[in-house]
């Protein structure tokens, strides 16, 4: 393998912990919020479709 190559190699493989870290967060972040806002984005949600079927 070239030197280059080798390099290119070993500093990728430093970024994965810093995107399995970002991804885990940003996973951690929805459910949170789908948790919070759930229940009134659902009422939301249940206006809307009895005003449009209520026509």
């Amino acid at each position: 393998m070239t030197t280059l190559r080798r390099r290119f190699v070993e500093e990728e493989r430093g970024d994965v912990p810093g995107w399995v870290l970002i991804t885990l967060m940003t996973a951690g972040l929805v459910i949170l919020l789908w948790g919070l806002a759930g229940p009134a984005l659902g009422e939301v949600f249940e206006q809307a479709i009895s005003r449009v079927t209520s026509f």
